[in-house]
């Protein structure tokens, strides 16, 4: 049996990861793939109550080191549990974020050491890394205004300022630049059918030699 492929969207709040994650979901789908839609913080059981507790404001205070093992926490059961079952079964695991978040938000929003969550991604992942990344690159005032244009409470993290979510673009930008191979950048400012255009193509592109065998 062929493995699946792992794919992930990222990107700053208010970005369109939920809604571009629908349409990469359809799309896989309608080449007759099996598909599994996951995200972090999230994804199992445990990783849903790590999530109420990462992002619920009453936690305001949380130690930067703990929020950091927490997502860690919640990343290990994710990848045993779910992402590397589902891969080996020959199906596509499509998640709305992953690693390259927590060196976004968590080293470059929060300025933890990049070398302690490159440890953490050893430690929890082993050799598993995304087969490709999508990131969905907006303007941080853009993001932010889609994101309050929605009316709903802000989380722990949505929260913070403008000068962290722009800390957290830099970081993305970052990661882009260091391994270019390992990114593939959609600019999510344009409107969505822009964006799921180039997302459709992008994804053909890239997989076309698995496609064509």
């Amino acid at each position: 049996m062929q493995r699946g492929r792992f794919i992930v969207l990222e990107g700053g709040e208010g970005a369109g990861k939920s809604s571009n994650l629908q349409c990469l979901q359809q799309m896989l789908e309608a080449r007759g793939l099996n598909v599994l839609r996951t995200r972090e913080p999230g994804g199992t059981p445990l990783g849903e109550a790590l999530r109420f507790i990462l992002l619920d404001p009453v936690y305001e205070g949380m130690e930067l080191k703990a929020e950091l093992l927490l997502m860690f926490a919640m990343r290990a059961q994710h990848v045993t549990q779910v992402i590397r079952p589902a891969l080996e079964a020959g199906t596509w695991v499509i998640s709305d974020r992953f690693t390259s978040s927590s060196y976004a938000y968590q080293g470059g929003g929060r300025g933890l050491d990049n070398d302690a969550i490159a440890w953490l991604e050893r430690f929890v992942q082993d050799d598993l890394r995304p087969d490709m990344t999508l990131l969905l690159d907006t303007p941080v005032d853009v993001g932010l205004a889609r994101m309050r244009s929605r009316g709903e409470p802000e989380d722990r993290i949505e929260h913070e300022g403008r000068p962290f979510f722009e800390r957290v673009r830099a970081s993305f930008l970052a990661q882009v630049a260091a391994a270019p191979e390992r990114f593939i950048v959609l600019d999510a400012a344009q409107p969505l059918e822009v964006v799921q255009a180039a997302m459709h193509a992008e994804v053909e592109r890239f997989f076309a030699p698995l496609w064509l065998t």
